[in-house]
């Protein structure tokens, strides 16, 4: 009898240590040893499912011991705690620090860039909208909506001022009234007294240097242009002479010309500076802060005028005088006629 009660108890103290080394096994599974075989960016998004998410996550971020990654989900109510967001999940995280992650929005922040030729609302309400969780129809919507801009101090035909292209770090889940309140952070930001003291020795608002900019930005891809063809255009403002701006025009055809022809000239509409002088109502697009600066630190020079470059590397030509200006622009103009016809011989 004693032997079997002896028995007994070293089944028992086996099973309870076997018990025990299975939970503590399981413990140091979920809280102590990475779980993960490579890095991923995971967004949670509202309304996903508990089943989505741990399969993104287990898939995802290659998870070693996919149960762990279960049981803590369901210990810490992934179900009902879950909050939307961009989580990066890395190779040394534990299954329960990803999880506690995710429920309680431990966020990494995501860089929103806005770069490039931005020319139209609908575009930049894209580049957003693919940035971030906020819809890009609601974007667009704010882009033309009197009140909602009011509040910021501009309108729907201004507002491209209020964004200046870089990469700004913020939440993905940021809703759209966040992201505005971020550019208008940004804009004051930029607008510095030594900013304003450089739009006020060229007679110009802020709003009037945005626009200058956006004209700049029209006119050339090649940066290291922009003090110069500012400069050109100061000089004619200042002289009380029509900007005969190009790119405008562009703009009053929604940037649907391949090329501007004397009939585009006649177009009314408060943008054609052939028709009108001085500054045009609003930017007619996203400037760059590089266009600004050069509004507001312009190349001094005599220039009046510019045309493309005959060899057609994206530069310009640059003259005083009007005479100058015309033997450039037959040179590029005989330079272009010698290039359509050997695009034309070649597609024959």
């Amino acid at each position: 009898m004693g032997k079997k009660k002896s028995y007994i108890a070293e089944i028992l103290i086996v099973a309870v240590v076997a018990a025990a080394v299975f939970f503590v096994g399981r413990y140091v599974a979920d809280n102590k040893l990475d779980n993960f075989s490579k890095e991923y960016v995971l967004y949670v998004y509202p309304d996903m499912s508990t089943e989505a998410i741990i399969d993104s996550v287990t898939a995802g971020a290659e998870a070693v011991r996919p149960g762990s990654v279960k049981r803590c989900a369901e210990k810490e109510s992934l179900a009902s705690r879950a909050k939307p967001g961009k989580y990066v999940i890395e190779p040394s995280f534990t299954s329960i620090y990803v999880i506690r992650m995710i429920c309680n929005g431990w966020q990494t922040p995501q860089d929103l860039t806005l770069s490039g030729t931005i020319r139209s609302k609908g575009k930049l309400a894209s580049m957003i909208g693919r940035q971030m969780m906020a819809d890009s129809a609601e974007v667009a919507d704010a882009l033309n909506d009197i009140a909602f801009l009011e509040q910021y101090g501009f309108t729907p035909e201004n507002v491209f001022a209020l964004f200046l292209p870089d990469t700004y770090e913020m939440y993905w889940t940021a809703s759209v009234k966040d992201i505005f309140d971020r550019f208008k952070k940004e804009y004051d930001r930029f607008w510095t007294p030594e900013r304003l003291a450089g739009a006020e020795k060229q007679g110009l608002s802020r709003m009037e240097a945005s626009i200058l900019a956006s004209i700049v930005n029209g006119e050339t891809l090649k940066t290291f242009e922009y003090p110069v063809i500012a400069g050109v255009y100061l000089n004619r403002l200042h002289r009380g002479m029509k900007l005969q701006a190009d790119p405008t025009i562009a703009f009053c055809y929604d940037y649907t010309l391949d090329r501007i022809l004397k009939k585009h000239l006649k177009v009314d509409s408060p943008y054609n500076t052939y028709k009108y002088a001085g500054l045009p109502p609003a930017p007619i697009n996203v400037p760059p802060k590089a266009c600004i600066d050069a509004v507001l630190n312009p190349d001094t020079h005599g220039y009046i005028y510019f045309c493309a470059s005959p060899d057609f590397n994206g530069t310009h030509r640059f003259a005083v005088t009007y005479g100058e200006h015309l033997k450039n622009a037959r040179e590029f103009q005989r330079a272009l006629t010698v290039r359509q016809r050997e695009k034309a011989r070649s597609a024959s």
